[in-house]
């Protein structure tokens, strides 16, 4: 039996993380994403990324690494997840696009993973560092989280965006549809968020 969930888990994460057309062009991972806008005393720190996971894909990794079948993810069990089935998005950016006044910022590490398993529902926590320093000036950031192959689909949460830190920031944002971005042959336009902030006066 283990050596069963162990192969349908390395498939579905070959598929996932391997971008390799296996199966019918379609989405079979959906992921519902919210994002923390996280200031500190120098600018915008990053992004705090809360990514709530589809039911069959929580329940093949809640089978597989909740060793004990308590509910609860030990330590140990965040840790072999991360390992098998997180890290390997690093060669993807982990599915995060962010561009600072229209400047490419390429996503190399993150940071703080935590997984939790709420309701039968897998939860994903990281955090994306991204220093941009504030001025008197408005700095503009877009983020949008989606994976390009299309085998991962990702929507926004109910209450997407959150922000932390901004007592010393004049910040305004908005949520709309990239369209100059659009992927899958042009068909799907992915979610935006644009940040832009500067330093209050006065």
């Amino acid at each position: 039996m283990k050596h069963r969930v162990i192969f349908s888990l390395a498939l579905i994460l070959f598929v996932m993380f391997g971008h390799v057309p296996l199966l019918a062009p379609h989405p079979h991972v959906f992921i519902y994403n919210s994002i923390k806008v996280v200031f500190d005393e120098k600018g915008l720190a990053g992004f705090e990324m809360k990514w709530v996971f589809d039911e069959m894909f929580s329940n093949m990794i809640i089978h597989d690494f909740d060793k004990n079948r308590n509910g609860h993810l030990e330590s140990s069990d965040i840790k072999d997840i991360k390992n098998g089935a997180f890290s390997n998005l690093k060669k993807f950016n982990y599915f995060t696009h962010i561009k600072i006044n229209n400047g490419v910022f390429k996503v190399n590490s993150v940071k703080d993973f935590s997984a939790e398993i709420k309701e039968n529902t897998l939860i994903y926590r990281f955090f994306v560092p991204c220093h941009v320093r504030a001025g008197s000036s408005f700095k503009e950031v877009r983020i949008s989280i989606y994976d390009v192959s299309f085998y991962c689909s990702v929507f926004l949460a109910k209450n997407p965006v959150g922000f932390e830190n901004t007592s010393s920031y004049e910040l305004h944002h908005q949520i709309g549809k990239n369209k100059k971005e659009a992927y899958y042959y042009g068909q799907v336009c992915p979610d935006e968020i644009i940040v832009r902030f500067r330093r209050k006066t006065g």
